[in-house]
């Protein structure tokens, strides 16, 4: 369907563009959510008579925008989830769930506003793009964790996830004929990788 825009969309156009959009797109998004109009002879004529107050009120909605990303930009939020010891949520984070911290903390988006390609399901610290307006966004960091001091942990730059605790364990000295390699890898090629670093570094001392 050939519709023309009344804003800037990201990856289609500006205000005013005349672009092709799939049909379902432009119906149930797009012409309901007064963001495009059908491309038609009328509706263009009704455009550059609403051209001046469009562009206006996108100014408006900018200007708010912008005075937003202000004070939510570089934000961290916490959300408290159960996880498994390697971080594993029992469950996720989702676009809802962000929208909602913000509400908690004074800022009205939806969560059609939040960026997030999938949900979060492991615990850590996750930036995300909050979409203000077509030509404004915000980045905020959301720090999932078991509880409030491993967030605070976890933002002064620990790892909680149990995956560092497991290469330690790994890495454990191999140096020595007493020690087998496969027990300490997961695999033989692993084993022989390491026995060949460990003799190379040998010899070269």
């Amino acid at each position: 369907m050939q519709v023309i825009l009344l804003e800037r969309i990201a990856k289609l156009g500006q205000m005013g563009d005349e672009v092709t959009v799939k049909t379902g797109y432009a119906r149930n998004f797009l012409l309901p959510q007064g963001k495009a109009l059908r491309a038609n002879n009328s509706n263009r004529a009704l455009y550059e008579t609403q051209r001046a107050d469009l562009e206006k009120r996108n100014d408006e909605r900018k200007a708010d925008a912008d005075k937003i990303k202000e004070n939510l930009d570089g934000n961290t939020y916490m959300l408290i989830r159960s996880a498994g010891q390697t971080g594993q949520l029992y469950g996720s984070v989702s676009t809802r769930d962000v929208a909602a911290a913000l509400e908690e903390n004074g800022f009205k988006v939806s969560r059609n506003q939040v960026n997030m390609p999938t949900p979060i399901k492991v615990i850590g610290l996750h930036d995300l793009t909050i979409i203000l307006h077509p030509e404004v966004e915000a980045t905020i960091s959301v720090n999932v964790a078991r509880s409030e001091d491993e967030a605070e942990r976890q933002a002064a730059g620990e790892s909680l996830t149990g995956r560092d605790e497991q290469f330690e364990h790994e890495a454990v000295d191999y140096e020595g004929d007493d020690v087998d390699l496969t027990e300490v890898f997961e695999n033989e090629d692993d084993a022989e990788v390491a026995a060949e670093e460990a003799s190379d570094e040998e010899n070269n001392a």
